[in-house]
């Protein structure tokens, strides 16, 4: 009898299977199909069969009458081995499934009828043509070849067996696991698609319910040799430089048996009763304020187990409630009824855990709701505040196949598609958009550009929201104080912005000089069939707290950039004006998330009584790649250095006031030192690059700030940046490191840095909601952007290590000389290209 088992890399992948025993004479021959236990779409590119021939010795017992080994992959294409193989049998010695195997099948001849062999084997597959009257011919021929030709004495022994043939050329190809844990930038798959001859796309499925099969014919005489095994794909010099190979662990993702066995005992069902009266010792009760209060943390498997036995004592702590459900174990029906049933019990939430709670790691729509519910008690203000964050959260609850996919929804109807009713956010937010007309200008704003990106889930997602959004529009009363519908002011405002737009696209394109670009620019904005020098009242959606009337066509001006942004002065109801400055070609998303957390955080210190006259500047986002700003008058610190020698005089020639030693208004001074803490305290939080005295701005009130925000989280295109940016010439225009100014610039920092952290947990709630959006600088490392800014709190230490670390940042930013040299180096440049 014949035993059959498939090896790869020294290791059995199945058991042995064999043919019946048969007694023979002359040749042995068995003519049977042997199935593997195996798929092939399961066989590793090293895959092996090792056949054994077995006999019986004159007594019960089984006899190795000789064995060999052949590899089912071809070496030079991975393609898997089909049709008839002759393979060399080495007597007495049974299979070697070893990688190395000492038992190879492989045929070393250089007869004539090794080479006929091949032939037929390829007339018999079809892959030579088919002529009888020549094929006859041939076959007497070889017939006579055969006989005439003779095997030498060490060609003993052949085993022919038939393998299982298909339509098409079956190709080895790796399943691309997906990378478990935090990840790495840059990585290389594990292996690519070894793709050499093509496979049907069809003929995959059938493989995975194909087995294996063999077919052991006549037993001949011939030599064998060793195959080489393929060769590893090559990696080029420049590839290899800048990834890593990861080798994916199919079980680390899975749970482990034995933990899960142990967290059913612990979390006994039965035991819900007496859970309800425990209460913690004063050492475990240490342990959770410890696990309560660190904020978005990796939860050990004790520490679950540790949240879920005192979850009854934990109502009463509205912060465990996101720790408590990230415990829970959700797959587990009776656990997850469980805490549910504990939602309305726990003490209110704040804001920021609702927002975590919205988050990508809560998908049971009972806790999704929970946070609403808490959202609902915000008032519309605070709403705006986290508006861009909730809005980016919709990706996370909203359930395209309840909107797009029922049975009978044609295509023509997917975008008018309702909200679905689980879809508890879009429903909360489409409800407070629709009766506030400044909520509802951003809440639009924010969903278009959305629906604008080429991906499924601006198709799916944000268009039907955005569709629902305008039809529950179409339904409400005007305004207090407004004679026209939502609806029209929304197109006023459209209209205006796609005007003002095009002008800024046709402005980036023209290939004429600066002059004429402005004069260009001012004759459009003049012409009246354009209809911008003056029109009805319109609600600006940068700022829809202002009412705008028209545009003065003689203070517009075309900026000195590669994209040449342009600035618009707009006359206000009220008469004030209201400078703006569009982009087209520039992606403002990420300068406008970087201008919401600034303006969080100024209202965050204002709430303790700190007022750091910081200057957060609208922004706003109407394309993936346009937008318009608001226009603040400034000059850049680099200009106010090369005019005025320093900025004590530009702050001395703008606010004069002879009654002091600096000769400077004190409320100017006042408004500069503060302003410097805060944007100094800000930037290092978010890990904002590519500072240089040019993006450095300062008013003639004192007021300085930050502007270009397009490299964050740590990010900086020059090597060795500092991580706080802390310019010397700051320092000088508060009258130096040893002045009175200066301390109270550290008094702020420290101040500012302590207030913050303690709202650590919602600015990192805000970045984790924004993991999945377009940001470039959050998509560069998605798993690491909320861990970058959580490194900066240092909230693993206590206040005063905290302060201390801080006032070392201060020190090293004003001692080191890097940024002095790369500032003198960035004004070299600016100088050459001007």
């Amino acid at each position: 009898m014949v035993t059959v088992q498939v090896y790869a890399d020294s290791k059995p992948l199945t058991i042995p299977v064999s043919t019946p025993y048969k007694s023979f004479r002359n040749s042995r021959k068995w003519n049977e199909w042997l199935e593997l236990p195996i798929k092939f779409s399961q066989l590793p590119l090293t895959s092996q069969l090792a056949i054994t021939i077995w006999d019986y010795s004159g007594g019960k017992d089984l006899v190795c009458y000789g064995g060999t080994t052949v590899k089912l992959f071809q070496s030079t294409d991975c393609t898997i081995k089909t049709g008839r193989q002759k393979l060399k049998v080495w007597l007495d010695r049974e299979a070697d499934g070893h990688s190395n195997s000492t038992t190879d099948s492989t045929i070393v001849s250089e007869q004539e009828m090794d080479r006929l062999e091949k032939l037929i084997k390829k007339h018999e597959a079809g892959d030579l043509p088919m002529v009888d009257w020549l094929d006859n011919l041939t076959f007497r021929k070889i017939e006579q070849i055969n006989k005439n030709q003779r095997p030498n004495n060490e060609h003993e022994n052949i085993l022919y067996v038939d393998l299982v043939q298909f339509d098409f050329p079956v190709v080895f190809s790796d399943i691309e696991y997906s990378v478990y844990g935090n990840g790495l930038h840059g990585y290389v798959n594990q292996r690519r698609a070894i793709n050499s001859t093509p496979a049907s796309a069809g003929l995959n499925s059938d493989l995975n319910n194909e087995q294996a099969a063999i077919h052991p014919s006549n037993a001949k005489q011939l030599s064998g040799a060793t195959t080489p095994i393929p060769a590893p794909l090559p990696v080029k010099k420049a590839e290899s430089a800048k990834s890593l190979i990861i080798v994916n662990d199919p079980e680390q993702n899975r749970e482990n048996p034995i933990e899960s066995k142990y967290r059913r005992l612990v979390r006994n069902h039965k035991s819900n009763q007496f859970d309800q009266e425990l209460k913690p010792n004063a050492k475990i009760r240490d342990e959770l304020n410890v696990i309560i209060n660190s904020p978005v943390q990796e939860l050990t498997v004790d520490e679950k187990n540790l949240l879920w036995k005192f979850r009854y004592y934990l109502t009463r702590h509205k912060q465990a409630l996101t720790k408590f459900l990230q415990a829970v174990s959700w797959e587990d029906a009776v656990e997850a009824r469980q805490a549910v049933e504990m939602l309305p019990r726990w003490a209110e939430i704040g804001v920021d855990d609702a927002l975590e709670l919205l988050g990508p790691a809560f998908t049971d729509p009972n806790v999704r709701l929970h946070a609403v519910n808490r959202l609902r008690k915000a008032n519309d203000q605070e709403l705006e505040l986290y508006l861009l964050q909730l809005v980016e959260a919709l990706k996370f609850e909203y359930q395209p196949k309840e909107i797009i996919n029922k049975p009978g929804t044609s295509s023509a109807h997917r975008n008018q598609a309702p909200v679905a009713q689980k879809a508890h956010l879009a429903g909360f937010l489409i409800g407070r958009a629709v009766k506030n007309p400044i909520l509802g200008n951003y809440f639009y704003w924010y969903l278009a550009v959305e629906a604008q990106e080429k991906t499924e889930t601006a198709e799916t997602i944000f268009q039907p929201i955005l569709n629902q959004f305008l039809l529950s529009l179409q339904s409400q009363p005007p305004a207090p104080g407004s004679d026209l519908p939502p609806t029209e002011i929304l197109r006023a405002q459209i209209k205006l912005m796609r005007k003002l737009l095009d002008v800024a696209r046709n402005i980036r394109q023209s290939k004429e000089a600066r002059p004429k670009k402005v004069s260009k620019l001012r004759a459009y904005l003049a012409e009246s069939k354009t209809g911008l020098v003056s029109f009805p009242p319109i609600a600006l959606p940068l700022n829809p707290t202002v009412k705008v009337v028209g545009c003065i066509p003689e203070d517009s001006n075309v900026f000195k950039s590669s994209l040449s942004p342009i600035k618009v002065t707009l006359k206000a109801e009220d008469g004030s004006l209201y400078p703006i400055i569009l982009k087209s070609g520039d992606d403002l998303r990420q300068d406008q998330l970087v201008i919401q957390i600034i303006t969080l955080m100024d209202q965050l210190l204002r709430n303790e009584n700190l007022d750091l006259k910081l200057t957060p500047y609208r922004i706003l986002a109407t394309a993936t790649k346009e937008g318009a700003l608001q226009f603040v008058p400034n000059e850049t610190i680099a200009h106010v250095l090369a005019e005025y020698h320093g900025i004590l005089p530009y702050l001395r020639n703008h606010n004069p006031d002879e009654s002091n030693e600096l000769k400077i208004k004190p409320e100017a001074m006042d408004t500069f030192v503060r302003s410097c803490a805060g944007y100094c305290v800000i930037t290092y939080i978010l890990g904002v690059g590519d500072r240089h005295l040019d993006n450095l701005l300062i008013c003639p009130d004192g007021h300085f700030f930050h502007a270009d925000y397009g490299y964050i989280l740590g990010r900086d295109p020059k090597p060795f940046p500092p991580m706080m940016k802390l310019p010397y010439q700051l320092i000088e225009g508060m009258g130096g490191a040893s002045s009175e100014n200066y301390d109270k610039f550290r008094s702020y920092c420290f101040t500012a840095y302590t207030t913050l952290r303690k709202s650590a947990n919602l600015i990192l709630s805000l970045f984790a909601l924004m993991t999945e959006s377009s940001i470039p600088d959050i998509m560069f490392e998605r798993e690491k952007a909320v861990q970058k800014v959580k490194e900066k709190f240092c909230l693993e230490m206590t206040e005063a290590e905290a302060m201390i670390h801080f006032q070392n940042l201060i020190n090293a930013s004003v001692n080191s000389l890097v940024p002095i040299m790369i500032d003198r180096l960035h004004s070299l440049a600016q100088y050459w290209r001007a």
